[in-house]
C-alpha cells in the first residue's frame, strides 16, 4: 500500500500541537522502496524544533496505525527556510514589514515591502529607484491569486 500525499496531509494537519501552527506543504516521493515524506510546518510566531519533533512523532504513529509497522519510509518535519517561497496567507502575515520579491501571473517581477495582509491578498509597497536612492511607492493591493511566486528578500544591511 503506497503512502498517499493527501492522507499524510490530513495526518500532519491533525498532528499540529498548537493552534498558531500551520502546514505549509507535504510531499511524498514516489520511491516504491522507501518513500520520503517531507512536511514543512510553520507558526504565526515561528516553530520550534520540539514542535517539529512532536508533529513527527504524531504523524509516524498515524502512519503505523494505518499502514502497519512494517512500512518503510523516511519522515522529515521542519520549518520552511527563508529560501522557500511563501505559499500560505499566514506566511505573508508573519512577514509584514519584510521585503519580498514577487512574480505575478503576467510575468512581471517586483520587489517591495509587505505592509498589511487582507483576506484575499496583501498591501504591497513597491521598491523603486529615485535619484540613486531606493524609495517605496504607495502600497497597492496584490491578490494571492495573481502571485506565481513570492520570496523573502534577505538583506545584510
Amino acid at each position: 500500500m503506497a503512502l498517499e500525499e493527501i492522507i499524510i496531509q490530513g495526518y500532519a494537519q491533525a498532528a499540529l500541537p498548537e493552534p498558531d501552527l500551520f502546514i505549509v506543504s507535504v510531499k511524498v516521493s514516489d520511491s516504491p522502496v522507501r518513500p520520503k515524506i517531507t512536511i514543512l510546518a510553520d507558526g504565526d510566531q515561528g516553530i520550534s524544533i520540539d514542535q517539529c519533533a512532536k508533529i513527527s512523532r504524531r504523524v509516524a504513529k498515524q502512519i503505523e496505525e494505518a499502514y502497519g509497522e512494517e512500512i518503510s519510509y523516511v519522515l522529515e518535519v521542519s520549518s520552511p527556510g527563508v529560501d522557500f517561497p511563501l505559499t500560505q496567507p499566514r506566511q505573508y502575515a508573519k512577514n509584514v514589514g519584510r521585503h519580498v520579491k514577487i512574480k505575478l501571473a503576467d510575468g512581471v517581477e517586483k520587489t517591495g515591502e509587505i505592509r498589511e495582509v487582507t483576506q484575499d491578498g496583501f498591501l504591497f509597497a513597491e521598491e523603486v529607484k529615485v535619484k540613486h536612492k531606493i524609495a517605496l511607492l504607495e502600497p497597492v493591493h496584490v491578490a494571492f491569486s495573481d502571485i506565481v511566486k513570492a520570496q523573502i528578500v534577505i538583506s545584510f544591511k
